[in-house]
């Protein structure tokens, strides 16, 4: 065995090693069992196997539009009321068919020069236009709307999810839905009862700031002893967790006030960005009567701790330095990605709009394991088929292509194991397509070497002809399905993307056990055989 053989013999063993281990990891046991087990918890199975929930909801983008004019509405009276400016009446004139339009009637025409220059200040998203009877017209811009329903579908979607791992749901899909405006798509494997899911995710989950009073305390037993063990009628314990930059975080327990200073409702918007010194921190917006509400809080507690809790547990805790009305900032030891998902907790304290459900499956779990069960019979009744008819057609040569065919199946496998991808029916199909592509590269290669047997060619040759000339139109026929598998996982949702996933990557593996393995093995077999011996194909 020469080195560069030895090298090649090394690469395919590694590799092998490799996604073996991507489809078992480490085993807790060699029993049929145990590696049955350690299979199922490396690939996880999709929506369609294992059974579960399947809904489409729809959001009602026009309630957040709603909402956000009605919150228009009360800025509009706190600048009426800080200039002093008189008015007849301030309403929305259709709120259903045109939720962001404001109309502001019977202001005195001495005071609209003020009035249009507050309102440009502090309401810059809407479009002024000046009307009869000394009316003001006030119109969401279109940017403004169109960005403002796009973060309701993004809001959305956070909130479910954060609603959703409530139910400890393995490898939820929950995503905007491709096939449709303003629609996501919500699958549970495992789940099987819809109503339960529909109850948690139109219910209210949730989100106060409240005073901490004490903490953080590693147990709930440290906490009351820290206290005497009496606590306050005012006072509470809740589970948390602590917040160290750095050095990660763990559960804990703080002492907190009963009572909010304000809720999920009070909050309009949250982002996460940097202060002053550069620092990560939370930009947050609060309606006229919840920023009113926390000014009287945050003056009389400057110092102090505030919480977020969301769900009844203290998510983050953050020092008030100054106080705080209607807009503000959350600043502490916090990462750009725990700054990131504060502004999130913050923003998905409550669904920012009505969710209506346009589609709703169950998959019950015998469904999903009789989809197993012909899925895997499917396949190993192909593979078998196609294994004997290779050994047969092609002699001892079928035996190099059964070998590559069996490692093009373990690297799938592997990679699936590997990216935690979710294993579904029309993946398993693209698993049982793979093995016909590569049975078919196989045929060019095998083809390609009879052709220069007969031409007189010796087999070392042969072979070296045989994967020179068969090796662009293999790559052809690999790029363009590599193409169209593209395009359905761009354009396609859930199964489809499962289906383009298994292919494309399929057909990487087998460019690289049709072309190079099968050669490596057909040069070991050659540096076996006497000169001028003929070649089994």
């Amino acid at each position: 065995m020469n080195k560069s053989f030895a090298t090649k013999f090394a690469i395919i063993v590694g590799i092998l090693l490799v996604f073996l281990f991507g489809i078992f990891g480490v085993p807790k046991s060699l029993t049929p069992s145990g590696l049955l087990a350690s299979i199922q918890e490396r690939i996880k199975l999709g929506l369609d196997l294992k059974g579960g929930t399947h809904l489409i909801l729809q959001v009602q983008v026009n309630d957040a539009v709603s909402a956000d004019s009605d919150r228009a509405i009360e800025r509009m009276k706190d600048i009426l009321r800080d200039n002093k400016i008189t008015y007849a009446d301030i309403s929305k004139p259709d709120p259903i068919g045109a939720p962001g339009k404001i109309v502001l009637k019977g202001v005195p025409l001495d005071a609209m020069s003020t009035l249009r220059s507050n309102v440009q200040d502090r309401l810059s998203e809407y479009d002024m236009t000046s009307g009869a009877e000394n009316s003001l017209t006030l119109a969401m811009k279109p940017a403004a709307a169109t960005d403002l329903k796009k973060r309701a579908v993004t809001q959305a979607i956070e909130t479910i999810r954060s609603r959703i791992d409530q139910l400890g749901v393995s490898e939820p899909v929950i995503q905007e839905h491709g096939l449709g405006e303003y629609q996501i798509l919500v699958q549970l494997p495992g789940v099987d009862d819809p109503e339960r899911v529909k109850e948690l995710i139109k219910s209210t989950a949730m989100l106060e700031i409240r005073q901490v009073l004490g903490g953080p305390y590693s147990t709930e037993q440290d906490a009351l002893a820290a206290h005497q063990g009496v606590l306050s009628p005012d006072a509470m314990l809740m589970r948390g967790r602590t917040v160290t930059a750095g050095e990660g975080s763990g559960d804990s327990w703080y002492l907190m006030t009963r009572s909010s200073a304000v809720t999920g409702s009070d909050f309009r918007s949250a982002d996460s960005g940097t202060d002053q010194n550069g620092q990560p921190n939370v930009h947050f917006y609060l309606t006229g009567e919840g920023g009113r509400r926390f000014r009287a809080f945050t003056s009389a507690h400057i110092g102090d701790n505030l919480g977020v809790v969301l769900g009844g547990s203290v998510r983050e805790v953050a020092v008030i330095k100054d106080s705080i009305g209607d807009q503000g900032e959350i600043s502490g030891r916090f990462s750009s990605d725990e700054t990131k998902n504060l502004s999130m907790m913050l923003k998905s304290g409550a669904l920012p709009a009505t969710l209506n459900y346009l589609e709703e499956r169950t998959v019950g779990p015998s469904l999903g394991a009789d989809s197993i069960r012909a899925g895997v019979r499917a396949a190993i009744i192909g593979m078998a088929a196609v294994m004997i008819f290779m050994l047969i057609y092609y002699r001892g040569a079928g035996i190099n292509a059964d070998l590559a065919l069996i490692l093009n199946l373990v690297i799938l496998l592997g990679f699936l194991g590997f990216s935690s991808a979710t294993l579904t029916l029309p993946g398993i199909a693209g698993v049982i397509l793979t093995i016909g592509m590569g049975v078919d590269s196989n045929v060019l290669i095998f083809e390609r070497i009879r052709e220069e047997l007969r031409a007189g060619k010796t087999a070392a040759s042969a072979v070296e002809q045989g994967f020179a000339r068969a090796w662009v139109t293999i790559v052809d026929t690999h790029v363009t399905t590599v193409v169209s598998a593209l395009i359905l996982f761009t354009f396609g949702t859930g199964p489809v993307k499962g289906f383009a996933i298994t292919l494309v990557f399929g057909l990487i593996a087998n460019i690289f056990t049709a072309v190079f393995v099968s050669r490596v093995i057909f040069d070991w077999l050659l540096s076996r055989k006497q000169r001028g011996e003929a070649l089994s194909i």
